[in-house]
């Protein structure tokens, strides 16, 4: 499972990834949603939660980063900006106003694989909210001048969070390596040269296409049952019509990669070198079976803790790394990803650490986890998902991204079952068929100039 997204660095979206992916079920099952679908295709999904009179409502709509056409990267990201730029109701800037003043909150994120808009509040708000956001879905309206200015929000944006942070600029590099055709090698605010010329247009016609209720997942949880909601959810959102003959979701295969690959980069801000390295998966999106559950277990014992296989040799028995670990980001509608990360103690050359770190997978991959390691590490998916459970946000954040990148509501309600079912044997044939360095991408962070 997985669950929210932001839209710069891969490794902040997966770390917030691992965090759903760990809630998307508990040790006591995930609550069973009620389901409906309007006539015009808008899926709904209630998850009811009566510990407090406030709601979350989120829209989420199945584009992203991923869905841009060629030579047009961030027109996703850019309407996460533009929807709060007016209907023919709504002001510009008067959305979050509105939203605000009646004691709520809100916020929007992108992925590659879709966008999604969000709000906080009180039970009695809801109808406000659904109004609000059923008028954006089809009735947004900027002018060019507005345009202009908040593309230019956007390049100031990536140039200080991407441009600016020799990290985000490494994982780029290295993302654009690891799928060097595929969409997903492409960042989700997108390339400079490309925002700066993104046309007006062409931003419409892409809104038109894909903001529309049957390209949408609606989830409210909170205080209300689908009963309540059902004649609010028709009566604002059933009024709009459909986009007919949706545009399929193709996109292009990378080939195998048949050999390792490496990136350094250097930056006069870098204080602290650091390694990381990435390698194609599979996704719960395109899987068989249990591999992705396998492979969550799998980098959980390699990497996901202090207890984890790389912390314990680099760290606290090597002494050659102040930071080490693993995650597996399995979101993908065209698959997924994992990672590996480490930073050397003083004194301590990346060559050195990257042998380390190679002489621990290889062990790994040779010997497989102990017992003891696999019912730990589920154990600690199984506990992460019961406190991402208590979270209202969390719940809709889970069923919202699991069913925009294709799972189905009993994928999602029978993670944990699937989780606490992985076997050994399982976990290590999903480990050896990810970490082949032959498939992957090395990154190395380094100073202006190298001292070491």
């Amino acid at each position: 499972m997985r669950a929210f997204i932001l839209r710069l660095v891969s490794a902040t979206l997966g770390a917030l990834w691992a965090f759903a992916q760990a809630g998307a079920a508990t040790a006591g099952g995930l609550p069973d949603p009620e389901t409906f679908t309007l006539r015009n295709g808008l899926q709904v999904v209630v998850v009811t939660d009566r510990r407090a009179p406030v709601v979350t409502h989120m829209v989420w709509y199945r584009v992203g980063a991923a869905d841009e056409p060629r030579g047009a990267s961030g027109i996703a990201h850019f309407f996460e900006h533009l929807m709060f730029k007016g209907t023919r109701t709504i002001p510009a800037g008067e959305f979050s106003r509105i939203i605000a003043r009646n004691g709520g909150a809100d916020n929007a994120f992108t992925s590659w694989d879709y966008t999604g808009y969000y709000q906080r509040i009180a039970r009695d708000r809801l109808e406000l909210v659904m109004r609000l956001e059923a008028d954006r879905m089809r009735n947004l309206r900027f002018s060019d001048e507005t345009f202009a200015s908040e593309r230019d929000v956007i390049v100031e944006e990536r140039r200080q969070r991407v441009d600016n942070n020799p990290g985000a600029v490494l994982s780029e590099r290295m993302r654009s390596m690891l799928w060097p055709h595929h969409p997903y090698g492409t960042p989700v605010i997108g390339w400079l040269h490309e925002i700066e010329a993104l046309d007006r247009d062409a931003a419409l016609g892409f809104y038109r296409t894909w903001y529309a209720p049957n390209n949408a997942i609606l989830v409210v949880t909170g205080d209300v049952n689908a009963a309540e909601i059902r004649p609010l959810v028709e009566r604002h959102y059933g009024r709009l019509r459909p986009t007919r003959d949706l545009p399929a979701r193709n996109w292009v295969r990378d080939p195998p990669h048949v050999g390792p690959m490496r990136v350094t980069h250097r930056d006069e801000k870098v204080r602290q070198p650091s390694l990381s390295r990435f390698y194609r998966a599979t996704s719960y999106a395109i899987d068989e079976g249990r591999q992705s559950h396998a492979l969550d277990v799998a980098i959980e014992i390699l990497g996901g803790s202090e207890t984890s296989r790389l912390y314990r040799a680099l760290v606290e028995e090597q002494r050659i790394a102040v930071a080490a670990g693993a995650g597996s980001y399995l979101s993908g509608l065209g698959g997924g990803s994992v990672s590996i990360w480490a930073t050397p103690a003083e004194g301590v050359s990346l060559e050195r650490l990257e042998a380390a770190v190679d002489e621990v997978i290889v062990a790994y991959l040779r010997d497989g986890p102990t017992d003891q390691e696999l019912a730990r590490a589920k154990s600690t998916l199984a506990a992460n998902a019961i406190y991402a459970r208590d979270s209202q946000e969390s719940l809709a954040r889970i069923f919202g991204a699991s069913l925009a990148q294709g799972e189905s509501i009993e994928d999602i309600v029978a993670w944990d079952d699937n989780i606490r079912a992985v076997t050994r044997e399982e976990a290590l044939t999903m480990a050896r068929d990810t970490l082949a360095i032959d498939a992957s991408v090395t990154g190395w962070l380094l100073p202006a100039e190298d001292t070491q």
